[in-house]
């Protein structure tokens, strides 16, 4: 049937006039208690540990100068390969320092052929002192006897500079480690001490890291130490993960932190060594090292189950016991994995909620359903879950 206008008016009014009349059954618009997620928090011992940016440094590592000049006659290493102290690299032009050499034999020669004389002319001066000979004649032979000992050391340390300079014509390797490419060519002329290298030689094993900590971060965690609430250990542990996410097999042994903070970026570097027989860290490489400082008794709360305020405050959702929902301000100690290291907030035996979150207000009623949250981060009701049952 087909409603004209007039009845259309009628039914308004009666609307109006019978509210009754229009108005849902009871409770057909009531909402129930919202069905959330728990799981109950209790304190445990967790691993303190600090995630750290880090360089690689070369254990050892020297850039190879001339001592002497010359014309380089020959290279005699091959580059990447490994070199032990003493072994050859370069070899120089070595005419000049022959010829020194030989001459520094014959000064040496003449003065100890002129030694012998001196002291006899002294020893006859000795003699005739007083009847053919004065003081004089003697104090003249006992410096002419002197100055003759004297030409014999300077000519023997002349010799000792010609052998070491025949010497250094062959430069070779003051450490063991990996040569790196020649900066020079057969037919080049270096100088003695010049400033650039004919090649670098780099110990790989074991390597240095430097990582880079925030000294506000270092007063923290002093802090917390000195008021017991970090129980440090005796080892620090150190895991290295490489630029390709790879985890370093070795672990690191802490050499020494710098004593100074960094001007421009705040940091301390500590440095760690790190084995390394298969070479594949590198000097110059950026890595990420996790450092173990200790141990902290704390809840481990799933970072999904809270929010960041503006000013930067952790919070999170509890359900009371009498099932009715609650915000709570907490305070973290760094975190762990996908988890915040809580100290500060949470009582042992509180529900905190991770699931049903959305549309969460203060006091509102719920349902608390035990749950837990597997390794990929899902969450599964404790009822149903298999592993749990």
């Amino acid at each position: 049937m087909k409603l004209t206008p007039a009845p259309i008016a009628a039914l308004i009014l009666c609307a109006f006039a019978f509210p009754g009349l229009t108005q849902a059954p009871p409770g057909a618009g009531a909402r129930g208690p919202a069905k959330v997620g728990v799981i109950e928090m209790q304190r445990q011992e967790v691993r303190r540990s600090s995630t750290l940016p880090g360089r690689a440094v070369a254990y050892e590592q020297t850039v190879i100068r001339p001592r002497v000049g010359g014309v380089v006659t020959a290279i005699l290493y091959q580059p990447g390969a490994t070199v032990s102290p003493g072994t050859p690299l370069f070899r120089l032009d070595p005419a000049e320092y022959e010829a020194d050499l030989q001459s520094a034999r014959a000064s040496l020669a003449r003065a100890q052929a002129a030694l012998p004389a001196a002291e006899a002319a002294l020893e006859r001066a000795r003699q005739l002192e007083g009847s053919g000979s004065t003081r004089a004649t003697v104090e003249s032979a006992e410096a002419t006897a002197a100055q003759a000992r004297a030409d014999v050391q300077a000519a023997q340390a002349s010799l000792r500079r010609a052998e070491l300079a025949l010497d250094w014509t062959e430069i070779t390797s003051p450490i063991a480690g990996v040569a790196g490419l020649p900066a020079v060519s057969v037919g080049d002329l270096v100088t003695a001490n010049q400033t650039d290298g004919l090649t670098t030689i780099t110990r790989l094993d074991p390597i240095h890291v430097d990582l880079f900590e925030p000294s506000a971060r270092l007063l923290s965690i002093r802090d917390q130490i000195d008021r017991g609430v970090l129980k440090p250990n005796e080892r620090l542990e150190v895991t290295l993960t490489l630029e390709n996410g790879q985890t370093h097999a070795s672990g690191g042994t802490l050499v020494a932190p710098s004593v100074t903070v960094s001007p421009t970026t705040g940091t301390q570097d500590i440095r760690f060594r790190f084995d390394n027989p298969d070479r594949r860290i590198l000097p110059g490489m950026f890595l990420r090292g996790e450092v173990v400082l200790g141990t902290i008794d704390a809840f481990l709360v799933p970072q999904r189950a809270t929010t960041r305020g503006r000013d930067g405050s952790l919070s999170a959702w509890i359900a009371l016991p009498d099932n009715i929902a609650q915000a709570r301000k907490l305070t973290a100690s760094g975190s762990q994995q996908n988890a915040w290291i809580v100290t500060e907030g949470l009582e042992p035996g509180e529900r905190l909620i991770i699931d049903g979150l959305t549309g969460l207000k203060e006091g509102a009623a719920l349902e608390p359903v035990p749950v837990t949250i597997d390794d990929q981060g899902v969450v599964r009701d404790v009822a149903t879950d298999p592993v749990n049952n």
